[in-house]
């Protein structure tokens, strides 16, 4: 098969390799589309993997080819999305359902092979069946909606409720649709131009590049210094500000902003991934909610590119040359 590996920081490969053994609980999952997580990026030029080689990817979805349980056989043949945290089952979180939380997880596409390649090993207790009216290419997208739509519920959103969604990427524009299927007064969107501002508009929410605050919630989805200060700052008095990007370094408050969040009773939430595993979760909700249409998770797609050209999308993301949102790689 044809894979995409990581062999060392900025040595990305794209070779062939033998398909990934399938061993006891896990299935062969043949993959038909994938997104390029900004997470990939620092992960392939800047800070590397937890072993060297790895295929990357943890995006994705696909049809599943073969599993290693006769139990199992009745997945052959079916769509399906992938979560990538593959947990413990054993650790406090594991036992109460939390699996998003557990403190000794693998990992598709970082900790183990992922699906940048035309074949993935998923333990079969990870695939969630796509319904037909769920794309491929939407299917690619189930992660990053069902972390956003995770964000979007540790801010427990109420119709009274004015939001500002920080942050312009894919995660961001999703999560912002789902604080309007939530029911918030008013969904907007931060961005630092207007090279956003089509898409956002896509997505049903309106644009600003500057936002001078009136927001009881704000969701960060950018990971900077810069962003968090901007979310602190526009929130009002009791606001609740969740924090979802991932963070490019240290974090520093001046005595000012610090005194801001005492003084205005601002509340700093915490999110990670999403739920799995239960009839409630993030995922199934996402599932549901894209194969109504009410989720238009197409609305963030930028590009759309074959295999072969997966390192094209990346270094559109990397340089930053041209506008971008969420780059999809499909397999025909």
């Amino acid at each position: 098969m044809k894979a995409y590996t990581l062999y060392g920081i900025g040595d990305l490969r794209y070779e062939e390799r033998p398909l990934p053994e399938v061993r006891p609980g896990w299935a062969l999952v043949r993959v038909l589309a994938m997104g390029i997580c900004s997470s990939d990026i620092p992960r392939i030029f800047e800070k590397g993997t937890y072993h060297f080689p790895t295929v990357l990817g943890h995006e994705f979805c696909g049809q599943v080819e073969s599993v290693a349980d006769e139990t199992d056989k009745t997945w052959i043949g079916k769509r399906v999305g992938v979560f990538p945290l593959i947990p413990c089952k054993k650790c406090i979180s594991c036992q109460k359902g939390q699996y998003e939380t557990c403190s000794n997880y693998d990992y598709l596409g970082s900790r183990r092979d992922g699906g940048f390649a035309e074949y993935a090993a998923v333990p079969v207790w990870n695939l969630l069946e796509l319904p037909d009216s769920v794309s491929n290419i939407q299917g690619a997208l189930l992660e990053p909606a069902a972390v956003a739509l995770h964000a979007v519920k540790q801010a427990k959103i109420t119709s009274e409720d004015k939001v500002c969604i920080v942050g312009t990427g894919a995660i961001g524009l999703l999560a912002g649709q789902w604080a309007r299927i939530k029911g918030a007064d008013q969904v907007v969107v931060k961005g630092r131009s207007e090279g956003k501002r089509k898409l956002s508009e896509a997505c049903g929410m309106e644009y600003h590049v500057s936002c001078k605050g009136g927001y009881n919630c704000v969701i960060e989805a950018v990971g900077s210094n810069q962003a968090l200060e901007d979310s602190l700052t526009m929130a009002d008095a009791g606001g609740r500000i969740v924090l979802m990007g991932n963070p490019d370094g240290d974090r520093k408050f001046s005595q000012e902003l610090y005194w801001s969040i005492l003084r205005k009773q601002m509340t700093l939430i915490g999110t990670w991934n999403s739920s799995y595993g239960s009839p409630e979760s993030d995922w199934t909700e996402a599932v549901q909610t894209m194969a109504n249409g009410t989720l238009t998770v197409d609305a963030v797609i930028s590009h759309l590119l074959d295999l072969p050209d997966l390192e094209e999308g990346l270094e559109i993301m990397r340089n930053k040359q041209q506008p971008y949102c969420k780059i999809v790689v499909k397999i025909s």
